[in-house]
């Protein structure tokens, strides 16, 4: 190497380091791994109760009266309270929906209980021993009425109201139409029906619901500790309903053992205990049994899809309608349109088809509440791409040709779908092309009849996927209901260099603490080791929407990049005032400003930072003192991620098992933050979908008793179910977010659901069985069989 060459290398300005898209290790594993996490449970204050709650064992019941009296005597029992005197000096919470009643819910039960697990009363005593012991000795008399549990009869003549404030039991009746579907029926070669059922489920978080209510009386302030995916939500909420200024309300979400959206609202038996809290003046803890986790936490899905396609004869689809259905349960934390109406938007999926209609149909059921679990439009990836699979086997096409012909190309976009949303930047007929690519779909077919010769069942499943990932907030507006898509979050240089970060979005699992650390430090030309994220804390974040969905990357990290962008600004301008030379000629790298044409040119940022604090005289003529930008952002309309996924199965048709052989996924999330963090999303994701298709279901009985209430009824993926799973990233940039990033987190549940449903239905069609009803247990796949069975032989 020549001197010149030498001196070259010498005077190179570094480059300044890139970790956005690095598989940076989760820096919070550190303390889960060696037990030194903090969830509410690990919680203990001076002087601590504990609450237990009285339920309901009837699906619907009056109250005639609550006798507490024998509880009140047992030795450790400090209170008994119920819905009644609760309502005394609290207000209830009213769920507004556009165009419908509202619905009202009280801390507790005042007159009547509405599903089996309804809290009642709730005792409050020295431990959780002393509390239980006290849930027992609490008289109830109860006036039993007929429980409604089917959603499809639940408006029938002479069946009694759920809520009795209501006019019916079919809350939501609405229709919305979009192009000219009466014309595209009308030129239609024929018309296509399929049908989608999917089943009631709950979440199970490792980790179930918790509550550690401290009530200051010096201050007169009130702590809530418990897990918060919307923290500052939940404060608003929680101040409002206990009659207290809100910057008298602290809302902590420690670690959390798992969200999965059950963790949103503001339940009963937290507002309870809070209430509680403040009067008694003691520190209260409620941590919910798995009993209580699987009865009277909130459910989710139990909803059905029936389509009509109107098609040509070549595989054009010229329109869809559609009628869905939900059953909310017995109350309502979400106005109950809002999860059917994602499918119901979304049900077009990867698919140009301008003209469609769809009715949604909403019951009220004596059931446990249903709400969001993660991707709680799960049912609608598998009734778009079962649609179009019913097609093609109508019409005696290939259904996959089908698909790609309707199907919306890079070149096609942007594009806007009927009900008005705009896809940019998603690779669904590339990602399609790719894995059939990649896949020998024909000597997959010619496998699968050698099997089925010898009553072996393959069935092959590909899914297309749009998922929605931010909801801006003028979504919200468009949409009817009051709500913000907005994010928020403050980045702060202390005097000695090392950086903070607080943001809205709640860390509940998803490894933020390592992600933020990372666009924020790629931002400041740091490391993320010296970037300390804290969230959860509504004292310490910025007033924010938090996590849900799939926001937490382009709301949560976007509004962060975006703040340290803003801070990066105001060290550069510091540092070319000191330094005597133009801003833009200056760089961070390693948490030092360089030169670019003189890297010896150089100042650290904690030089900076202590000047930016301790000596203000020194900064720019204009420039307030400190090191700190306060940042909000609000995403576009909605943005979405795209992704295709493969499933491969094999039915033992003696036992009606179904084993999954090959899982793949091609992902296209846009730009990755950290694509180890986004593998496990995906792992997660696949994990959650098989378990709806083929094990979890929730039951209720005749009377209305949910018999799954336990693990060993119901039934939750393991490690001999979930295959080894491959995943490909694909990363195109959305051109409307920071850098590009799009999120991702409930496709991979949509994916597997579909991929895993129509791989099964491949399979049973080999023999010319139907299954359109989740999920497919070995019993519903050997009826599917015997059926088809008993069919050929008539």
């Amino acid at each position: 190497m020549s001197n010149s060459a030498n001196m070259e290398a010498r005077t190179a300005t570094p480059e300044e380091p890139k970790f956005i898209g690095q598989s940076t290790p989760r820096k919070e594993d550190r303390r889960f791994v060696r037990g030194k996490g903090c969830f509410t449970d690990d919680m203990v204050f001076p002087g601590m109760l504990h609450a237990a709650f009285v339920r309901s064992p009837h699906a619907h019941a009056r109250i005639k009266s609550i006798d507490a009296e024998a509880a009140l005597k047992l030795p450790g029992v400090i209170a008994v309270v119920t819905g009644r005197e609760l309502a005394e000096f609290t207000t209830p919470f009213v769920c507004r929906q556009e165009g419908a009643p509202p619905m009202e819910m009280d801390a507790l039960p005042v007159d009547k209980v509405r599903f089996a697990g309804d809290p009642v009363a709730c005792v409050v005593a020295v431990d959780r021993y002393v509390a239980e012991d006290g849930v027992d000795l609490v008289e109830v008399d109860w006036e039993v009425l007929p429980p409604v549990l089917d959603m499809y009869h639940a408006a029938d003549a002479g069946m009694p109201l759920v809520d009795e404030k209501l006019p019916s039991n079919m809350h939501t009746h609405e229709t919305r139409r979009y192009g000219d579907v009466e014309a595209a029926f009308a030129k239609a070669d024929r018309v296509v029906t399929a049908k989608f059922r999917t089943q009631r489920l709950t979440h199970v978080p490792i980790e179930t619901r918790s509550v550690v209510a401290v009530w200051d009386d010096g201050r007169e302030e009130l702590t809530y500790y418990g897990a918060a995916q919307t923290a500052h939500i939940l404060r608003t909420t929680l101040a409002s309903r206990l009659g207290l200024s809100e910057n008298k309300v602290r809302v902590i979400s420690p670690d959390v053992g798992g969200g999965f959206g059950l963790k949103l609202p503001l339940f009963r038996e937290e507002f309870t205990v809070s209430a509680m809290s403040m009067r008694l003046k003691r520190p209260i803890k409620w941590v919910e049994d798995r009993l209580e986790n699987l009865t009277a936490s909130n459910h989710a899905r139990d909803d059905a899809v029936s389509v009509e396609v109107a098609v040509l004869n070549d595989g054009t689809i010229l329109g869809v309608r559609a009628d869905l259905w939900a059953d909310f349960g017995a109350y309502a934390f979400y106005p109950p349109s809002y999860i059917i109406h994602v499918v119901g938007w979304l049900l077009l999926g990867a698919y140009k088809i301008d003209h469609y209609e769809y009715t949604i149909n909403v019951a009220i059921t004596n059931k446990c509440p249903a709400g969001t679990l993660r991707a709680p439009m799960a049912i609608v990836t598998w009734a778009t791409d079962g649609m179009m699979h019913r097609v093609g086997e109508e019409l005696g096409l290939d259904p996959f040709e089908v698909r790609r012909k309707n199907m919306i190309a890079l070149d096609d976009q942007p594009y806007q779908s009927a009900p008005g949303y705009l896809y940019e930047a998603l690779t669904l007929r590339e990602g399609f092309d790719q894995t059939l690519a990649e896949f020998d779909v024909k000597a997959f077919r010619d496998e699968q009849a050698r099997a089925a010769e010898k009553g072996r069942l393959l069935g092959l499943g590909i899914a297309s996927v749009v998922e929605p990932t931010t909801y801006g907030s003028a979504w919200y507006k468009a949409s009817g209901d009051d709500g913000s898509g907005h994010e928020a979050a403050t980045v702060k240089i202390e005097p000695t260099g090392t950086i903070n970060v607080m943001a809205g979005i709640v860390a509940t699992g998803q490894g933020y603490e390592t992600s933020v650390a990372q666009v924020v430090a790629e931002a400041l030309g740091s490391d993320p080791a010296n970037v300390d994220v804290r969230l959860g804390d509504t004292h310490i974040a910025p007033y924010g929407m938090g996590s849900r969905g799939s926001r937490g990357a382009a709301a949560g990290h976007g509004v962060a990049y975006l703040a340290a962008m803003e801070l990066r600004e105001k060290v550069l301008k510091i540092a070319a005032h000191l330094l005597q030379r133009p801003a833009e000629s200056l760089r961070i790298v390693k948490d030092t400003v360089v030169a670019t044409d003189n890297p010896t040119v150089s100042l650290p940022v904690s030089e900076i930072a202590r000047i930016a604090y301790n000596d203000p005289t020194s900064l720019p003529e204009g420039t307030p003192p400190g090191l700190e930008v306060h940042s909000t952002y609000d995403p576009p309309f909605m943005t979405f991620s795209n992704a295709t996924h493969l499933c491969r199965v094999e039915i033992d048709a003696e036992t009606g098992g179904v084993e999954i052989m090959k899982y793949q996924v091609l992902e296209d999330a846009g730009t990755l933050i950290n694509p180890m963090i986004v593998d496990g999303q995906v792992h997660g994701g696949v994990a959650l979908g098989i378990g709806q298709v083929l094990l979890e279901e929730i039951h209720y009985d005749e009377q209305g008793m949910n018999v799954s209430a336990t693990l060993a009824d119901y039934l939750l993926p393991t490690m001999d179910t979930v295959p080894r799973i491959e995943v490909t990233h694909v990363e195109t940039r959305n051109p409307n977010t920071p850098n590009g990033i799009k999120g991702m987190a409930e496709g991979p549940v949509q994916g597997a659901v579909a991929s895993v449903a129509l791989a099964v239905q491949d399979a049973l069609a080999q023999v010319g069985a139907r299954l359109d009803q989740l999920p497919m247990t070995p019993s519903r796949v050997l009826a599917a069989l015997r059926a088809a069975h008993s069919h050929a032989n008539s």
